[in-house]
């Protein structure tokens, strides 16, 4: 990368460093260190919210997604507008009003402290992954694109991170948040632009040429628990999960407990519900763009620099002819192209770089418009013959790459790394880059934060020191939040073999958020009671278990329904059977 690039990175990561030493003062107390002495716009915790779940897995798993997936994606946020507004009536107010600083803390008031411990211990685990899996999508990407060993990559993004949200706490985190917010939508912004100006179609022909390869297509109606992306999965799964995310993690809750009051809580999370969807198709929509991209410029064969290596190290002369045949097929593919977007005239292929020209040409007389219709269906037609083609060689290479490597040889993370560096200009590669770290360090901050929140407020204040100063509580949470670090890193190396990232982190989340989420609701009936809320957790989490590796078929949205409905059904049945009161645990 040039030098300038490396530049652009260097200045932003020691300018949020600094930030975040600067944003240290004023929080020698813990609500002032984890909750900002609840005291923070609701445009900032709008705005941190989003950059939370705007992760590095984002920028590069989701891009790739959309260059190899299209937009089908983004149904997976069809049920965010719908929970935000749940939320805002239910949750929102009533964790605000419990004065908590954790969303589990309010368990144990209403079911005791067992369904606390293990709701915040579920979380931890689940957060925990999470985490690591936002570290692995830029430091693993890194790692094969420049040839480092992943530990420094892993040092790069967590040690600045790591620094700013253990002196800062939650108000370095926030404001952290809303710079680094700017810098990606600023950067996807300009990327889109670039694409524009560089492809030799318009864009209205670029949109075209994806659309017949179906990456437009948005709504998948069909009702089939198998399939992950679809209007009712996303409606319905989506909502449970985001009903979940937002109102039981606390790397979510967190931030509207920061705020300065229920209404500025409840408008931050109208922000996510306004400005999610309309942003995670923009980021699909750079993947679409540069899968168009590639149909006219060269592209890699394996786009995953590490395995190209080991590839043609161990079968040279075999790789070799595959990389004949590909760049045959590319040739093939990219006239069909030029003569499915129109460029085949001599008029539009003026200008036009080499290899356009060998692409038969239109007749210069006027041409009937159903005759021009037809044409130009024959034309896209054998376009999408031809891509077939060149994907059927890619397939072949990628199979060849996991023979060689042993590891699943899966691309969709490695290409947009790949375009950044080889085709945007200098300093706008270094932007992309750095807006990569930034999303990476605004979630990795925002998750390390409230681990470490919940580790000593649910499990070292309430069972090991119920009494101490505020600056030891401030001593072993920074410790607390190192440790969550180091923890996130094993993680990190595990879960970039699991395919795409962006899946991978809400594989993880959804394996625990339903049973979480079914015990926050259990919380609102109010003859629940806590031996029903323990007992249902547990079903809970046998029930998703069981279907995880029974019918693994089954999209993982709906463990977050299954999850859900499992606790409320146990709880409802349990709650007859004892006759408890409310707060004091479970029955015995």
């Amino acid at each position: 990368m040039h030098p300038i690039n490396w530049l652009i990175v260097g200045v932003y990561v020691a300018y949020v460093l600094v930030d975040g030493i600067r944003r240290a003062r004023g929080t020698n107390e813990i609500e002032g260190y984890f909750l900002a002495s609840r005291t923070l716009p609701w445009w900032a915790v709008g705005l941190s919210v989003m950059a939370t779940q705007l992760s590095a897995v984002t920028m590069i798993g989701t891009t790739g997604q959309g260059a190899t997936d299209g937009l089908r994606f983004v149904q997976f946020y069809f049920g965010l507008p719908l929970a935000m507004v749940i939320l805002g009536v239910t949750l929102v107010p009533f964790l605000r009003g419990a004065g908590v600083y954790t969303a589990y803390e309010y368990l144990e008031r209403r079911f005791g402290p067992e369904t606390r411990t293990l709701t915040a211990l579920l979380f931890l685990l689940s957060r925990g992954m999470s985490c690591g899996v936002i570290i692995a999508a830029p430091a693993v990407v890194f790692s094969a694109i420049f040839g480092w060993p992943l530990i420094w990559c892993v040092a790069l993004i967590g040690i600045p991170t790591v620094a700013y949200t253990m002196l800062g706490g939650i108000q370095a985190v926030t404001w952290a948040d809303v710079k680094q917010m700017i810098l990606i939508v600023f950067a996807l912004l300009a990327v889109v632009v670039v694409l524009i100006v560089q492809m030799p179609v318009s864009p209205g022909e670029a949109l075209h040429i994806a659309g017949a390869t179906g990456r437009l297509k948005v709504f998948d109606f069909s009702f089939n628990i198998n399939e992950t992306y679809t209007f009712w999965s996303g409606l319905i799964g989506g909502t449970f999960l985001m009903l979940s995310y937002f109102g039981t993690d606390q790397s979510q809750v967190q931030r509207y407990l920061a705020a300065k009051s229920v209404d500025a809580a409840r408008t931050s999370l109208l922000m996510s519900a306004y400005w999610k969807i309309p942003l995670q198709a923009l980021v699909l929509l750079v993947g679409v763009m540069v899968f168009v991209y590639y149909q006219f410029q060269p592209a890699p064969l394996l786009y995953n620099p590490a395995h190209e290596v080991a590839v043609v190290d161990a079968r040279g002369a075999e790789y070799q002819a595959l990389q004949d045949r590909y760049g045959e097929a590319f040739e093939l593919r990219e006239g069909a192209a030029r003569r499915a977007a129109g460029l085949a005239t001599p008029e539009a292929a003026a200008g036009v770089p080499p290899g356009a020209a060998a692409a038969p040409q239109a007749a210069p007389t006027p041409v009937p418009a159903t005759a021009q219709d037809a044409a130009r269906q024959a034309a896209m037609n054998e376009f999408l013959s031809r891509e077939a083609a060149v994907q059927e060689i890619r397939a072949e290479a990628l199979a060849m790459a996991e023979d060689v490597t042993g590891e699943p040889s899966r691309d969709v993370n490695y290409i947009i790394p790949r375009f950044v560096l080889g085709e945007l200009p200098i300093g706008l590669a270094g932007l992309f880059i750095a807006a990569i770290i930034a999303a990476a360090m605004s979630s990795i901050s925002s998750e390390l934060n409230s681990l470490s929140t919940t580790s000593i407020i649910d499990f070292y204040r309430r069972w090991f020191r119920p009494e101490a100063s505020d600056a030891h509580y401030l001593t072993v949470s920074k410790v607390t939040t190192a440790f969550w670090g180091v923890f996130a890193c094993f993680v990190a190396v595990y879960a970039v073999s699991l395919g795409s990232l962006i899946e991978v982190v809400n594989r993880f989340g959804s394996f625990f958020y339903g049973s979480i989420l079914g015990v926050f609701l259990l919380a609102m009936v109010p003859r629940a009671r806590g031996l029903g809320a323990f007992a249902g957790l547990i079903a809970g989490m046998a029930a998703v278990a069981a279907v995880t590796f029974g019918a693994p078929s089954v999209s993982f949205l709906w463990h977050n329904v299954i999850g859900a409905l499992t606790v409320l059904a146990v709880g409802v049945v349990l709650m007859r059977r004892t006759a408890s009161p409310p707060g004091r645990g479970p029955a015995r």
